[in-house]
């Protein structure tokens, strides 16, 4: 799977994080749901410390079709809101 990371980049995720990934999207979505600022922003930030952990990080100059991307790190919770779906940022 290729996530981009708005501004950032593109990583390749192995499969096997997938669960992790969706669990912590999951975290995510409830702060959203809720309203909970103090919730979304660690939720957020272990999401994306997720990616970088567990990802490869393409080259700038190798562009592949990202399966999905994910908002920068100093994305609002209103500006996460608008971009999730019925399946939180990561589907399934």
């Amino acid at each position: 799977m290729i996530i981009r990371i708005l501004g950032e980049g593109q990583f390749q995720i192995a499969d096997e994080h997938y669960d992790r990934l969706n669990e912590l999207d999951a975290a995510v979505e409830k702060a959203i749901e809720s309203g909970d600022e103090a919730a979304f922003g660690p939720a957020f930030v272990a999401l994306l410390d997720a990616v970088h952990q567990h990802g490869e990080t393409l080259p700038d100059e190798e562009l592949v079709e990202s399966t999905l991307v994910l908002p920068p790190s100093d994305a609002s919770l209103q500006d996460v809101a608008q971009l999730l779906g019925d399946d939180g940022l990561i589907p399934g």
